[in-house]
């Protein structure tokens, strides 16, 4: 079942990134309590997991920008698209992708846009899949 995710479930996404790229679970601070507490509240913040059997499985992230220009219509923002690695290939990221374009169409957005740091042509392939294309735009990242 795809949908949002909820607020008591903050430690079982952060197990799920584990299936990402971190490397263990953040020691439970106020920041990161304070951190969750935000991105809960943001109506612009969208979390949607796909859960089964009572267990997130795969996850993304979706972010509604406000936007001055293109008739003042906002865009969305993808990221950590997720999925436990022994659920990969079943399409269940790609309902989360599915998902998140509804969001984005329910709020009036001209685009979704999403970067990937991966190499890995099967993961190009996947977001090719999904609707997304790399010939439109090109991306620069400045890590701070």
């Amino acid at each position: 079942m795809v949908r949002e995710i909820k607020e008591n479930e903050l430690l079982e996404l952060l197990e799920l990134y584990l299936h990402l790229h971190e490397e263990a679970i953040p020691e439970t601070t106020e920041h990161l309590k304070d951190t969750w507490n935000t991105i809960i509240k943001d109506k612009n913040h969208h979390i949607i997991i796909n859960e089964k059997d009572g267990k997130i499985v795969s996850s993304c992230v979706c972010i509604i920008i406000p936007n001055l220009t293109r008739n003042i219509r906002p865009y969305a923002f993808i990221e950590n698209v997720v999925t436990h690695s022994s659920y990969r290939g079943k399409g269940y990221a790609t309902e989360c992708l599915n998902f998140a374009k509804e969001i984005a169409e329910k709020e009036n957005c001209y685009k979704m846009m999403l970067l990937t740091g991966s190499k890995d042509e099967a993961t190009h392939n996947f977001y090719s899949n999904a609707g997304f294309n790399s010939t439109d735009k090109t991306a620069f990242i400045q890590w701070i």
